[in-house]
């Protein structure tokens, strides 16, 4: 028996979002900032995303994270994010699956009954607060990069749908942002495949007609994420939402391709994308705790800590609050005969993927 190659995984969940974390296999990739890393793994090592997650060894709703040595001596540690049809340059459901799989694993030190530690996210440098009891993480809270609103009520055309108003805020990645009920669905388990199938439209729409680019980063351009929003159910609560992630690429001519995947979490980057909008409207306040609800009923919370600008954004900082448990440990392995190194997809379950 020979191998190629093996990937050593800790599999974990924030919330109900999958965050695989490799923690062995790949030992460092060429980059002198975490987003210069995440950017080689995207033009030159692709194969490992699609390795991770794709059939056989992945499935459509997992997130997969690279572990790497930090390049800014302010931080403990480096991550990339990978995800379906892109490398995002922050999550916050992985940031906590991260930050969990380091410390309960040794990798860095626990200290009981707070750990204080820095991450290097392609985004840029992550402070974490982690409450600890007994070895087990209990609560994971990250101060996330500034968000901001791009676009407020903006009505956008949608063939099939017809105008649809949304807003286009900056979390950690690009969300439109729309009210669920305004085209009939409620955010229930059972309407996944309505969301998702209108969301990927509306999606599409959005991206065309409202372009966006980050102020400080060129390379963070274009809405990648749809988030439905709604009241919420649970008791506590503040608000609830789904996001709509593609699992391909998008074709207004082949409706097999309007397919994605919901993150099952509150969603840590649509929650501070989402609270941006509320402030820009006055009706969150700084230092006020939100409780987002995700279509499981699981929750993150989160809270705007200041105000800040992002090159002509008025915009807020943002920290949210969840916790992730591990479920599992693997070891990923590459036979050189196995026809699917690169996995595969199939259309029953992945729609048109590239």
């Amino acid at each position: 028996m020979r191998f190629d190659r093996m990937i050593t995984a800790v599999e974990a969940h924030a919330g109900g979002e999958p965050g695989r974390v490799i923690t062995g296999g790949i030992v460092d990739v060429p980059g002198d900032t975490m987003f210069a890393k995440m950017q080689h793994l995207q033009r030159h090592r692709d194969e490992i995303r699609r390795l991770m997650l794709r059939e056989p060894r992945g499935y459509p709703g997992l997130c997969c994270n690279i572990l790497l040595p930090p390049t800014d001596p302010a931080a403990d540690a480096g991550f990339v994010i990978m995800e379906q049809v892109e490398y995002p340059p922050m999550s916050g459901s992985n940031t906590i699956c991260v930050t969990t799989v380091l410390l309960e694993t040794g990798i860095l030190p626990m200290q009981e009954p707070v750990t204080t530690l820095t991450l290097e996210a392609p985004a840029g440098l992550i402070e974490v607060t982690v409450t600890c009891q007994n070895g087990k993480v209990t609560g994971v809270t990250f101060r996330n990069r500034p968000a901001f609103a791009a676009y407020l009520d903006q009505t956008i055309d949608v063939p099939q749908i017809g105008p649809v108003t949304l807003d286009v805020a900056y979390g950690g990645m690009w969300y439109a942002i729309v009210d669920a009920a305004q085209i009939g669905l409620e955010i229930d388990p059972s309407q996944g495949a309505a969301i998702v199938r209108m969301g990927e439209m509306i999606k599409a729409a959005a991206r065309e007609q409202l372009p966006v680019v980050h102020p400080d980063n060129p390379d963070i351009a274009g809405i990648s994420i749809l988030e439905f929003t709604a009241p919420p159910a649970l008791p506590g609560a503040d608000g609830k939402n789904t996001v709509v992630i593609s699992t391909g690429t998008f074709d207004w001519n082949d409706p097999s391709t309007w397919t994605g995947v919901l993150d099952r979490s509150a969603c840590g980057t649509g929650t501070c994308a989402r609270m941006a909008v509320m402030h820009a409207r006055g009706q969150l306040p700084l230092q006020q705790d939100f409780v987002h609800e995700s279509i499981l009923g699981t929750t993150f919370t989160g809270r705007l800590i200041e105000e800040t600008t992002v090159g002509p954004y008025p915009a807020v900082v943002p920290a949210i609050t969840g916790q992730a448990w591990i479920y599992g440990l693997s070891n990923y392995l590459v036979d050189p005969s196995d026809p699917f190194q690169d996995g595969f997809v199939v259309g029953d379950i992945w729609g048109g993927v590239s």
